[in-house]
């Protein structure tokens, strides 16, 4: 679940407000319902949704999610899961009082195990579950994003010190202004992967 968590806190403080819930939403649906766990994401997943609606300016529709996201943060530890919340229910409360705050400032960062993570500074696997996310967020088939991160895994599990997969896993993410064609980079190592795959089982 950290990793899954700090992925979407990274993508929030991008400014994919919007997508950063999906980073969050499997393991959620995932956890019991009422659990710490299962309020903390669903409370961050109504989070985002409320700045997202907010920008929207769809100020009912913010109101109500800020009030219920608080709702489900509230009585949490202040630093659960590493996450810093006193700040998160600072600002629902003003949202949810004033959801117009949002066109006169930006809204908060999130603060994860002492700092306010990107997806610039993101180790493997979460950087793994950020590019499918995005991935999803622009438009690519997501297919061979997930094919490539599990030969990257592969990768790791053989001690390979040099992963084609994971260097493009990493660029994906990173670099927003050739995402293109990185993706295209990315396609044709997990084609070449596969075809080879297929000529060896086709040996036996």
């Amino acid at each position: 679940m950290d990793d899954a968590l700090r992925a979407g806190v990274a993508i929030y403080n991008d400014g994919h407000y919007h997508a950063a819930h999906d980073a969050w939403e499997d393991r959620w649906l995932d956890l019991e319902e009422g659990t710490d766990d299962e309020r903390l994401l669903h409370g961050l997943i109504q989070f985002t949704a409320a700045v997202y609606h907010a920008r929207e300016r769809n100020w009912d529709g913010a109101v109500g999610l800020a009030e219920s996201a608080g709702e489900y943060l509230d009585g949490l530890p202040a630093e659960y899961r590493d996450l810093d919340l006193p700040p998160v229910r600072a600002y629902l409360e003003a949202l949810a009082s004033d959801p117009e705050l949002i066109e006169r400032r930006r809204p908060i960062a999130l603060a994860h195990a002492g700092d306010v993570p990107t997806v610039g500074g993101l180790g493997f696997e979460p950087t793994a579950i950020a590019a499918g996310v995005l991935a999803e967020e622009f438009g690519y088939d997501e297919e061979p994003i997930v094919r490539a991160r599990a030969y990257a895994r592969d990768d790791l599990e053989a001690g390979a010190d040099d992963s084609r997969f994971i260097t493009l896993l990493f660029d994906f993410v990173r670099e927003t202004e050739h995402r293109g064609i990185v993706y295209q980079r990315l396609t044709g190592h997990v084609e070449r992967r596969e075809a080879r795959e297929e000529d060896v089982e086709g040996l036996f």
